[in-house]
């Protein structure tokens, strides 16, 4: 096992120590290899979601990384929440580490770079972000056990997949080399990270649970699973809008920068742009095919017209 939360010298924090462990320690009716067999299917999907897979292959538009940043702001604020709130719970309590693993602060960060010093008035919960925040908020102040599959979920994720995100993101995005606006991705507090999901695989092993918690536990993993597919989803479709807007139009509809609600696009998606606002106007009146037809008969005139005069 590795060692515990030990305290150094000089009161200073406690700093966690650990080291890595064999894998012949692991049993398949260890939670963690509950975990992992009873997720695969789920983790398979969401790998392949439509947004996930663009994001890969450095498909991303700032706009878009800026509202997934937000969706898993509400998410962690949730998620961390809850987990302060059973820090002391014994079906939980081995499992919290705030210093290496929060990511509320982080993400905080990376919202204040995208949106300025104001961020907070200018975000707000998407719809399929909502469900998952309050489905963690009834697991952690009602079925506290269940906590562990959120975490697991979120924070091995990060750990793992979470770090090529970050590189694909900050090549994709230009983002500085200083890494502002990928805080999120950026675990400061952990020096090896293969070394640190061992041993929080090992206190995952070490609690007590009974086998029909276990599988609760791996049920409400593959709910974790699709509540993210849901937020990825959402995305993607939001995604697709603004690609649409740009094609349709010509020209990007926003620069990424600032707030979105501020961008004649999402005004009008958001049912707030002013009725009367002529680039809307002119924009719908072009796209009518009546319209069109008359505007190409003028242009073949005037082409006639400028060939006879210089004949």
């Amino acid at each position: 096992m590795p060692s515990a939360l030990e305290s150094p010298e000089g009161g200073e924090e406690d700093v966690l120590h650990y080291e890595e462990i064999e894998d012949d320690a692991v049993s398949p009716m260890d939670l963690s290899e509950l975990l992992k067999e009873g997720t695969k299917e789920s983790h398979d999907r969401a790998e392949n979601t439509q947004f996930v897979k663009d994001f890969l292959k450095g498909r991303i538009k700032k706009e878009l990384f800026k509202l997934a940043t937000v969706a898993l702001y509400f998410t962690y604020s949730a998620l961390e929440e809850e987990m302060d709130h059973n820090k002391d719970n014994p079906v939980f309590a081995p499992l919290y580490f705030p210093v290496e693993l929060h990511r509320r602060e982080a993400l905080a960060k990376d919202l204040k770079y995208f949106y300025g010093e104001d961020w907070k008035e200018k975000i707000q919960c998407s719809e399929a972000t909502q469900q998952y925040v309050d489905r963690i908020h009834h697991v952690g102040q009602h079925e506290p056990e269940l906590l562990v599959a959120h975490a697991y979920t979120r924070y091995m994720g990060d750990l793992s997949g979470g770090q090529v995100l970050k590189k694909v993101a900050q090549r994709a995005l230009k983002l500085p080399s200083t890494e502002e606006g990928i805080q999120f991705y950026v675990f400061d507090n952990i020096s090896n990270a293969q070394q640190f999901k061992q041993f929080y695989r090992a206190r995952m092993n070490a609690l007590d649970l009974d086998k029909n918690t276990k599988e609760r536990i791996v049920e409400e993993a593959n709910k974790a699973f699709k509540f993210n597919m849901q937020v990825f989803d959402e995305l993607d479709k939001i995604g697709r809008s603004l690609a649409e807007e740009a094609q349709d139009g010509g020209f990007p509809v926003h620069d990424g920068k600032g707030d979105i609600r501020k961008c004649p696009y999402y005004a009008d998606k958001l049912g707030t742009a002013s009725p009367g606002c002529p680039f809307h106007a002119a924009l719908g009146l072009a796209r009518q095919p009546l319209v069109q037809l008359v505007l190409a008969a003028c242009m073949a005139v005037a082409a006639g017209a400028a060939a006879w005069y210089i004949l």
